[in-house]
């Protein structure tokens, strides 16, 4: 029998990534397989080594403001890595490529989807999220409007988001550390929750930063050596790429075309908004706005954070083409041997079979660690903005109108912390079996109806009232979460009806008009006193947010 010091040391070293978020529907019930030494290793190695950035970041980090936003003493360029490493989760390399791999083209144009919305935040949100706000998006919505009320609406929209998310890391990890590892799924969950814990409750932002910017470095050297390996099969020549993979996947040259994925125009409209305008709502995202010393470093930081996930989804499409040519055509990779049935591992493994093909046993280890660091790196970030959500908007805001103690504010964001980790691991362990597929157009969708149609307005019209940004807020949350569990996805795959009520997966194209549409209709037939204070308070949020006069400047460490 397992000592429980042995399981918690090959449970620290056995986190891995969420990468069943943008591929095949569900892993499914998954075997245990072996465990990999070389995987342990490069683990041990990173887990010691974040764990010495925590200990350094919880000597920096003295007050609120160092907690939540790093002190604004972050670099465009590391914020914009942060950014990056933050966006880029496992999913991107693991998810993508296996969707890449199975469909060839659809899965190219998926990527591109979540690259689209990148330019809406540099030239619309960058600039007035660093000027309007503190720590939390709701300072921005809140700035002229009914602090409390709009608080809780916020604070309510960034746990759902935030909780969603996690559900998505958590099991994903679970899943695949049972897969890669040979661990119980419950141990893999706990251990993921209480790294995450560690990090958080000790670092803050400073450390989930740094932890982010390093993940982003590996995630983007292990990726495009991955590729140049592979690459270097077929003389470093996409033509030849092309000419091959047609050859040896299934569907011949339909590969290069839209396919099944983007057969219905509505539902492929609809994720797409999801997807454009969901980034623009994350809580973790926007947070890392608060991060910068001014509006020019928040510019600077999005298009950093562009150019390294462009980058990165060009080699994640790389990668899943050239695994259809060399995982695609040997049988050693697929149960029984049969050459295009079911991969070993499950069809989210192809990126880590191609590590192994190409650059053996080590190389393969170095990945699975770099996976490791995804998650972590992914699931502390959520759990500083849903803390930061508790603590800032209902604790210090709306509880004590303001007049906590930065050491109550901090000592409630700590309390908050620990609940979400508990909540993550049940909602992790409750949710093994189930579809996690849906959970990120869930996420996206909720973030795209909810907080994105709020924190626009509240940027760019004058007319926006308190009433109009709840009440329009919340039927697109109500909207989103009712569309999406009559999904097929939902009714028909989880609750096992025989037909979906309604017919498309994905909220947003309904649910992101509507909220528009009911926020202007309530603000227009607003006509209280309050309201038209509201109004007249626009000119001066519109001075801060083009010239940054009274915003919070950074920390001088």
């Amino acid at each position: 029998m397992m000592t429980l010091f042995n399981k918690l040391i090959l449970g620290t070293l056995g986190l891995l990534p969420a990468s069943v978020v943008l591929a095949a529907p569900a892993l499914g019930a998954v075997e245990k397989q072996p465990l990999n030494l070389n995987a342990i290793g490069m683990f041990f190695v990173f887990v010691l080594g974040t764990l010495a950035i925590t200990w350094w970041a919880a000597r920096q980090t003295q007050s609120t403001s160092d907690f939540y936003t790093a002190g604004g003493g972050i670099s465009g360029f590391q914020n914009g890595l942060a950014i990056a490493g933050d966006y880029m989760s496992a999913a991107t390399l693991l998810g993508l490529s296996s969707l890449v791999f199975a469909k060839g083209y659809d899965g190219f144009i998926y990527t591109i989807g979540f690259f689209v919305g990148w330019p809406i935040i540099t030239f619309l949100m960058a600039e007035r999220l660093r000027n309007l706000g503190r720590y939390t998006f709701a300072d921005i919505v809140s700035y002229r409007l009914d602090q409390n009320k709009v608080r809780i609406f916020a604070a309510f929209g960034s746990l759902t988001v935030v909780c969603c998310y996690l559900i998505v890391q958590m099991v994903g990890a679970g899943q695949l550390i049972k897969l890669l590892f040979g661990l119980d799924y419950p141990v893999a969950v706990v251990i993921v929750g209480a790294l995450m814990l560690v990090y958080v409750i000790f670092g803050g932002m400073i450390a989930t930063t740094w932890v982010q910017i390093i993940k982003a470095v590996l995630l983007l050297a292990g990726g495009t050596t991955l590729a140049v390996m592979a690459m270097s099969q077929f003389g470093f020549s996409y033509e030849t790429l092309a000419d091959k993979a047609v050859q040896a996947h299934a569907s011949g040259w339909n590969i290069m075309g839209p396919g099944s994925m983007l057969a219905d125009p509505i539902n492929t409209a609809s994720m797409s908004l999801g997807l454009v305008f969901g980034i623009a709502g994350l809580p973790h995202i926007l947070m890392r706005f608060f991060t910068v010393p001014n509006a020019k470093e928040a510019r600077k930081s999005v298009f950093y954070a562009t150019g390294f996930i462009g980058f990165f989804f060009l080699v994640v499409c790389t990668l899943g083409f050239a695994a259809m040519v060399i995982i695609g055509t040997d049988p050693q990779y697929y149960v029984n041997g049969e050459v295009g049935g079911a991969l070993i591992g499950g069809g989210n493994m192809v990126a880590m079979h191609l590590a192994k093909a190409v650059g053996g046993n080590l190389f393969f280890g170095f990945l699975a660690a770099v996976a490791f660091a995804t998650i972590l790196a992914v699931v502390s970030g959520l759990a500083l903005a849903g803390a930061s959500a508790i603590s800032h908007d209902l604790y210090a805001t709306v509880f004590k109108k303001g007049k906590a103690s930065e050491k109550q504010e901090m000592r409630v964001t700590r309390m908050a912390t620990v609940g979400l980790g508990i909540i993550a691991i049940l909602l992790g362990i409750l949710f093994e079996k189930m579809n996690v597929a849906f959970l990120v157009g869930l996420t996206f969708g909720i973030a795209a109806s909810t907080n994105f149609p709020v924190l626009i307005m509240a940027m760019y019209w004058k007319g926006l009232t308190t009433k109009g940004a709840i009440i329009g807020g919340f039927a697109g949350l109500v909207c989103a979460l009712v569309l999406v569990i009559l999904s097929p996805a939902v009714w028909v795959t989880v609750l096992g009806h025989a037909h979906a009520i309604f017919p498309y997966d994905h909220p947003a194209l309904f649910s992101m008009p509507l909220a528009f549409l009911v926020i202007v209709v309530v603000s227009r037939l607003d006509r209280s006193v309050r309201a038209d204070k509201e109004r007249d308070a626009f000119a001066d949020q519109f001075v801060r947010a083009q010239t940054g006069l009274g915003a919070a400047a950074a920390s001088s460490h």
